[in-house]
């Protein structure tokens, strides 16, 4: 039966007539799964089931194929109409928002409903707290709920190239659906030969039994992306070993740990078919296609059908969880990963069979950002290859068995279940406060018409400029204390003396011998442990020459793995970000680059002037609260000048100084200004 959904203008035969009369709705009907059907172009958000209903009638349930491949023929479903179905042509159908579907499954206490359809949806709010209290400076809300269209898929794409280490890699396999040419890129290409639009026809590193979670912003600018972030849900790994500390490595260690039918039988084509064809395959299209990594996921595709109807596990295992480079380090990838638990749990994902008892994880970038412990992940051991295996109980015999491991085995009860272990520290704070004692600051500038072209001088003279010698205090009389470990923002109108306030703070702590560093009166005391890093934008910024990030922090710190710590902190956490180049950022990565050049220094004072001053609001909001808590973390003094008000919110300093040339008035955040 056609795919395209079309209705039909024509009087309908009345033998459909009849079929639709037998097809009760809003009732549970008991049905059998005829076929599946899945177009070779699209088959992951293209594709459908025909049902057999009571009496007879055959129905079509239009479904993407990632959902329908699961379902075999003959097996038993229980079918829920919400509206009548279409009257076509050949057949009746059922669009994806007029049924609910589930699958009947078969167990010891009985038989068991599981949803298969509409897609699971989750609605989610992540608050973004203040520092100090509870108040919530911002929010995401945001929709977690499984990758359906064509649309989504093309997302998924765009935020997969954020996931490469390298930027000539290429993300997506596209088919033409003329001639059935492949191609790979990033983004949609034309056939050369047809001059039509190619197809997304894979994901590359994706399985055919991936299933994707992606979430989705509600309430969001003209600007934002409509998906920030993907979790890609696989069955479990076909076999796992560990490599012991002494490098011994310990064949199937789940099966020491759990029942092995837990992760048996999962997808693993290469179970179900003949080695020396596949092998001879995949070196035709290999030759054919000038590509390996093509002839790869050609060779996937038509080997993979028996292995998915067999996969039948009580695990599954989140293979890849991506956010969008702008959102990243705010939360949004550890709700990810618990959105996705939820989706595992309740449906059962990949295969929508058996209960779930525990989810796992291999991820060699847990080593250095801790985001999957933070969803509650514990980690077990290492696979023979050295990656890092991490898992989540779902239920209450899983949680026992993992609690049990990792008291008792020799190797994992050192450890605890906990992988992570930061590297990086900045030292000890300030040792006493920075004060400002009776400081002023007079600027002097002389205006002589002299060297102005003549015409220029003729204007000016008429409104009575010769040659004028011009004083004033920018800073009089100042007098601040700054404790160890506050955030402290500067505030006032352009021209107002921010800047220069800053200048008496950075010249006494960097101990600049230079004339605009020095007060004109009065003494700047700082504690002599200082350790200082400050930007103040065309006088002083962290220098980036043609090293990537990672190169640049490393050699400031000395340790490559507290330089990726670092990158995380900021919010730059991904092999992307890692080997990018400072040009190559955007204006928002260019500030926390910034950041991180300036906190693999380990100062223990940082001094920024015009902080965020280029940002759109959301993003310096994310940079700010970011900034607080890297300050507050490591007890770093903090001083920044701004005048955005959304930027004070989610900084929260603890000390606001108003600049009001030439003088300088002081606040706790949120109460009422006092002469500093």
């Amino acid at each position: 039966m056609s795919l395209k959904v079309r209705r039909q203008w024509r009087q309908p035969r009345q033998e459909l007539r009849e079929r639709q009369a037998r097809v009760p709705v809003e009732r549970p009907l008991r049905a059998r799964v005829v076929s599946v059907e899945m177009p070779r172009v699209g088959y992951r958000w293209r594709g459908g089931v025909v049902v057999e209903v009571e009496g007879g009638t055959r129905l079509h349930l239009v479904m993407p194929g990632a959902v329908a491949q699961w379902l075999a023929e003959g097996e038993e479903v229980e079918l829920l109409l919400r509206e009548e179905p279409l009257l076509l042509e050949d057949g009746l159908v059922s669009l994806p928002g007029e049924y609910e579907l589930w699958r009947l499954v078969a167990t010891a206490e009985g038989v068991e409903r599981v949803k298969v359809w509409p897609p699971w949806r989750r609605e989610a709010r992540l608050a973004r707290p203040d520092p100090l209290n509870a108040e919530t400076v911002y929010e995401y809300r945001v929709v977690a709920r499984e990758a359906v269209s064509e649309q989504d898929y093309m997302e998924i794409v765009q935020l997969e190239q954020h996931h490469y280490a390298s930027k000539e890699e290429r993300v997506a396999v596209w088919r033409c659906p003329i001639c059935g040419r492949y191609e790979e890129a990033n983004i949609q290409p034309e056939c050369p030969e047809h001059g039509v639009a190619m197809r997304l026809q894979e994901i590359r590193g994706s399985l055919p039994s991936s299933r994707f979670l992606v979430l989705e912003l509600v309430d969001r600018r003209p600007y934002e992306p409509r998906v920030v972030a993907y979790v890609r849900v696989d069955t479990p790994i076909p076999l796992m070993n560990r490599r012991l500390p002494d490098g011994r490595v310990e064949k199937f260690i789940r099966e020491r740990v759990f029942p092995r039918d837990w992760f048996h039988p999962t997808f693993w084509p290469m179970a179900y078919s003949r080695r020396r064809e596949i092998i001879a395959r995949y070196r035709e299209l290999a030759k054919l296609y000038g590509s390996r990594s093509l002839a790869r996921a050609i060779v996937g595709e038509e080997v993979s059908a028996e292995a998915i109807r067999n996969a039948n596990t009580a695990a599954a295992r989140i293979a890849r969880v991506v956010v969008h480079p702008d959102y990243r380090g705010d939360g949004l990838g550890v709700l990810a990963v618990r959105m996705a638990l939820e989706w595992i749990r309740e449906r059962r994902v990949p295969e929508m069979r058996r209960r779930k008892h525990i989810v796992e994880t291999i991820a060699q970038m847990a080593r250095y950002n801790p985001f999957f412990e933070r969803a509650g992940f514990k980690y077990v051991w290492d696979t023979a290859s050295g990656r890092p295996v991490l898992m989540y109980p779902l239920s209450d015999e899983a949680r026992r068995r993992l609690e049990e491991f990792l008291r008792t085995d020799p190797y994992a009860s050192r450890h605890g279940g906990r992988l992570y272990q930061p590297r990086f520290t900045v030292g000890e704070p300030l040792s006493g406060p920075i004060e400002l004692i009776n400081v002023s600051k007079v600027y002097t500038s002389t205006l002589d018409i002299g060297r102005l072209p003549p015409e220029l001088q003729e204007v000016l003279r008429a409104f009575g400029v010769e040659r004028r010698s011009v004083e004033r205090y920018v800073l009089r009389g100042v007098n601040l204390r700054i404790e160890p470990g506050e955030v402290v923002a500067v505030v006032g109108l352009s021209g107002a003396g921010k800047t220069t306030l800053l200048r008496m703070i950075v010249g006494a702590a960097a101990r600049i011998d230079d004339e605009a560093y020095r007060p004109t009166e009065g003494e700047v005391r700082v504690p002599p442990n200082t350790r200082i890093e400050y930007l103040l934008p065309g006088e002083r910024e962290p220098r980036f020459g043609d090293e990537t990030l990672l190169e640049h922090v490393a050699r400031k710190l000395g340790d490559p793995v507290a330089a990726v710590e670092v990158l995380n902190i900021v919010g730059l956490s991904d092999a992307v970000f890692y080997r990018a180049r400072f040009g190559e950022l955007s204006t928002g990565q260019k500030e926390r680059a910034k950041l991180a050049s300036m906190l693999a220094s380990r100062p223990n004072l940082m001094v920024i002037d015009e902080f965020t001053a280029h940002l759109d609001s959301l993003t310096a909001m994310r940079v700010a609260r970011k900034l607080g808590q890297i300050a507050r973390r490591f007890r770093i003094t903090l001083i920044v000048a701004t005048n955005r008000g959304e930027v004070l919110r989610a900084l929260r300093p603890d000390k606001v100084v108003y600049v009001a040339s030439p003088s300088v008035y002081v606040e706790r955040y949120g109460e009422g200004a006092a002469p500093g």
